[in-house]
């Protein structure tokens, strides 16, 4: 008896301990941003934070872009709506969230024009189940 109760009782605190997909999301966002950001992706790239939407379940990323590439012409000469999708659909560690169904939103600002937004893509699972 004194067994199946201890069973019991760690049973119910190993499941009390588990968070869910979406407590998990929120704290590793929110702990990637205070760890890593700002950080350099490249010499034109800044990821500033990384966020989690648990209304609408989106990840969402915040860039500042500098040099060059700080252009919203520029941007939108090299299309890279398709190259964030692209990345989304390969990304093996975003495949949780994609199975989950998250969405997942790239923003872009610049670093002449502070708190000017470039460019913005939102991915939704539509887009990128997409064969």
């Amino acid at each position: 008896m004194k067994k199946n109760l201890l069973f019991l009782l760690l049973a119910i605190v190993a499941t009390a301990c588990q968070e869910s997909l979406e407590e998990r999301c929120e704290r590793e966002a929110k702990e990637f941003t205070k760890k890593h950001c700002p950080t350099m992706v490249d010499k034109l790239v800044r990821l500033d934070s990384m966020t989690f939407d648990r209304t609408t379940h989106t990840i969402g990323y915040a860039y500042t872009l500098t040099g060059q590439i700080d252009d919203a012409e520029v941007i939108s000469r090299n299309n890279p709506r398709q190259l964030l999708l692209s990345q989304v659909k390969n990304s093996t560690h975003l495949k949780l969230y994609k199975e989950a169904g998250y969405s997942f939103r790239y923003v872009y600002y610049s670093t002449k024009k502070k708190g000017t937004k470039l460019f913005e893509a939102t991915f939704h699972q539509h887009d990128y189940d997409r064969q």
